[in-house]
């Protein structure tokens, strides 16, 4: 998969990477506010799905290899180059005091903390840390205040040697100090911190955070000391793989595996790795899970090839002409014919046995801890404004993108209503009505209000100044196109007279071949209009394939095209229906038929202002596992063309997709995604924020890569962070949202699927949702024994 993104100074970075289709972000084990269960959502929740099993049930040893999509950057999580391979790995290794459960809630660790609470709040917020008393480094060292001070001060923001990527909440620490005893942590704040929750995960030992050559290349590559299920054993970087083992020091469940091995494997590859056996768990694409699917419902009888893959679309008859030619007298065509039939028998056993390897594994499917959302970037061109963004937004239908991509997979289809938290989570309240619903008459308002018209795309303004120097231009403006129009009269006239000599020599035959007004025919509604320039529409941009085929589809209704896409025969299929007022644009009709006063239908045209066509540039990646993405691009393209704007869509790498064109700025339309976050008061600000002017002219846009933010959003964020009442905290960030809505930066569309698919012989693993993973109790599943039920696990 691919995940891109920048840093941001010394803004928190829990949150640093955009995502694109191709794949899974681990969520980053965030803490916040935990839920007071107060406010439960309608909203559907999707379990997880990992084959839980009790530990009981799970048997002792065995290595499970797990793929990732590359060899971790560092192990620091607090650098900017820190990925999901760096979050799965470490989630293992070191101290999560908060992990989320399978609701997004932030959950109290019991392995590492007795208690933790805000002790007090006035004249400053305290948070007391009691700490298990058993928990212990892998150097044998207790876990203690010496560890968070250190982290602290490396988090701060104060001293700049230490190269880190977010600071968000250690930067209100005024003091950490030894509690009652060596389990104890106090931990004061100079300013009130309502997601103190979210820190000190994951806890590094001091010996990482104590100084900026430890924290900045020691942790890059290895670990001193950790405190998790596993240990770290080795990185290896020619096999690209890092290996855990069994923490032998781990005081909780003991860890069911001997080994956990990450391997760095390329979504396209994943598949082969899979039939191959090189991994037992691995993110896929839907592409990979049909298959998967497939290969549990193939028999696999009687040697007969799967009804799928290679060969499975040869009709018998095309079987038996191939058969035909292979045995036939011509022997060179028979030589060819049967190569052709010996490549296809091979790439259906090569597939068929594929097949049988991939019927050990099984697909567990949730909802992704992330939203895909359409990004429209309102820094300049016509996105800039807010009516026109409002108008693209009403133009989605919101539920026929969510049914693209979750119906096929069989996960609930609902369109995601938050910005700030996803359903389930305490914090989520639909809030799309301060934007309004799908209403395409509404759209086309907004635009017209914003000055975009059918008639603007083909006529420029007379481009005349103000005052009287502009009336000067006026008159002088208006004397010369008197002499045009009599100039063009005059030769029109001769024209006519011309044209009229040709006529009289024209043959019976010609005059039959090129009707003309005195045959009793014309065009409906292909009059020449004022202001309507002949091929004025050669400087529209081409709308997306989409778009071209429900442009097809609107044209066959009107009686433009046949079913062949080629124009109709119109005299010899015109019916009386057609010779109506109203009827069919490009049918004929006698002469003296009304023209139909047609309504508007942008379909046939783009909108513009001043001779320029209303066109946004649609940026997407092209990379392997993408089509989910570019479908759903392609019919926010066609949902826009039925309101006249044409999109431009461009087909990058998914190197190059962000950095060098969302990050950048370089696009007004782009789809990419927001891991969830149960902070999002601290983790969500940097993303909508309003962007502000930097010394040197440029913007400052942090993370809010849409570059459309406001001092009222800006504002509720602030209250949000240091309300430390969380019911009032939760509905400030529900106000945010709103206004978040209305500003029309960026529009979430749906939770993305996950798709994991995992050995059938593993337990408690799979498809985590919101939840993250308990190392320690994924294993593979003891043997039935004798007279026990089978095993249902899919």
């Amino acid at each position: 998969m691919s995940h891109v993104g920048v840093p941001r100074g010394t803004s928190r970075k829990r949150r640093s990477l955009a995502l694109l289709t191709t794949g899974v972000l681990t969520l980053p084990v965030l803490a916040g506010c935990s839920s007071g269960g107060d406010e439960a959502t309608s909203a559907v929740v999707t379990p997880q799905d990992i084959a839980s099993a009790a530990r009981a049930q799970v048997a002792e040893g065995g290595t499970v290899n797990w793929a990732i999509d590359a060899m971790p950057a560092t192990l620091n999580a607090f650098q900017a180059d820190a990925d999901s391979a760096t979050t799965r790995i470490t989630g293992a290794l070191l101290p999560t005091l908060f992990p989320l459960d399978a609701k997004g809630r932030p959950q109290l660790n019991p392995d590492y903390l007795e208690f933790a609470k805000v002790v007090e709040t006035e004249p400053k917020q305290v948070v007391l840390y009691r700490l298990n008393q058993q928990a212990v480094w892998s150097d044998g060292r207790e876990i203690g205040a010496p560890d968070f001070v250190a982290q602290w001060r490396a988090l701060s923001g104060k001293d700049s040697a230490f190269w880190t990527a977010r600071n968000a909440g250690y930067e209100r620490i005024d003091k950490i100090e030894r509690g009652a005893d060596d389990l104890e942590v106090k931990v004061t704040f100079a300013k009130p911190y309502a997601d103190w929750r979210s820190l000190f995960s994951p806890l590094y030992p001091k010996q990482v955070t104590g100084s900026p050559d430890a924290f900045n290349d020691g942790a890059r590559s290895t670990l001193k000391a950790t405190a998790g299920p596993f240990r770290l054993r080795e990185v290896d970087k020619e096999t690209g793989s890092v290996t855990l083992a069994r923490n032998p020091r781990w005081w909780g469940s003991p860890a069911k595996l001997d080994s956990l091995v990450f391997k760095a494997v390329k979504p396209q590859d994943r598949t082969e790795a899979l039939t191959e056996g090189k991994v037992d768990i691995a993110d896929i694409d839907a592409a990979a899970a049909n298959r998967i699917v497939q290969a549990s419902r193939d028999t696999g009888g009687n040697g007969a090839p799967p009804a799928h893959g290679p060969g499975s679309e040869v009709t018998p008859a095309q079987a038996l002409r191939s058969w035909a030619l292979a045995h036939g007298s011509d022997e060179e065509v028979a030589e060819e014919a049967q190569e052709a039939r010996d490549e296809k028998a091979r790439a259906a056993k090569a597939y068929a046995a594929e097949q049988s390897d991939l019927r050990g594994y099984a697909v567990r499917k949730s909802l992704e801890p992330a939203y895909t959302q359409l990004a429209l970037n309102g820094e300049s061109g016509p996105l800039a404004d807010d009516r026109v963004r409002r108008a693209v937004a009403r133009a989605l239908d919101r539920q026929e993108l969510a049914d693209t991509v979750l119906k096929p997979l069989g996960l609930p289809a609902e369109p995601l209503g938050s910005h700030l938290a996803l359903a389930g989570q305490p914090a989520y309240k639909d809030g799309s009505d301060a934007l309004g619903s799908q209403d395409t008459k509404e759209a086309q308002a907004l635009l017209a209000d914003a000055g975009w018209t059918r008639e603007g795309a083909l006529k420029k303004t007379d481009g005349t100044k103000a005052g009287s120097e502009g009336e000067k231009q006026k008159d002088t403006g208006k004397k010369e196109e008197e002499k045009a129009a009599k100039e063009e009269e005059k030769a029109a006239k001769e024209e006519e007279k011309a044209e009229s000599a040709k006529d009289d020599g024209k043959t019976n035959d010609a005059a039959r071949r090129e009707p003309s007004k005195d045959d009793g025919l014309y065009i409906v509604g292909d009059d020449n209009k004022p202001g309507e320039a002949e091929g004025a529409a050669t400087h529209v941009i081409a709308p997306a394939p989409a778009a071209a085929v429900q442009s097809a589809a609107l044209l066959r209704q009107a009686g433009h095209l046949g079913e062949t896409g080629t124009s109709e025969d119109a005299p010899a299929r015109i019916t009386a229906q057609d010779r109506q007022p109203g009827g069919a644009a490009g049918a004929y009709a006698p002469v003296g038929t009304a023209a139909p006063v047609r309504a508007p239908d942008t379909a046939r045209g783009p909108l513009g202002k001043d001779g320029k066509a209303l066109s946004l540039r649609f940026v997407l990646p092209s990379g392997p596992g993408s089509e989910s993405l570019r479908s759903v691009g392609d019919k926010i393209a066609a949902m826009l063309d039925t309101i006249g704007i044409r999109t431009e869509i461009t087909k990058v790498s998914d190197d190059s997709y962000f950095r060098d064109h969302v990050a950048s700025g370089d696009y007004d339309l782009a789809l990419y995604s927001w891991p969830a976050t149960a902070y999002p008061a601290t983790d969500n600000r940097p993303i909508f924020a309003k962007p502000v002017p930097a010394t040197d002219g440029s913007l400052l846009v942090e993370q809010n890569y849409s570059r459309v933010g406001t001092d009222h959003i800006d504002q509720l964020f602030d209250e949000a962070v240091s309300e430390l009442d969380e019911k009032t905290s939760r509905d400030l960030m529900k106000q945010a949202d709103a206004r978040i809505w209305a500003a029309a930066g960026s529009i979430p569309l749906y939770q993305r699927p996950q798709l994991v698919a995992t050995d059938k012989k593993l337990v408690n693993v799979g498809a985590f949702g919101f939840g993250v993973p308990h190392y320690q109790d994924i294993g593979f599943k003891k043997p039935q024994s004798a007279g026990a039920p089978a095993n249902t696990t899919k």
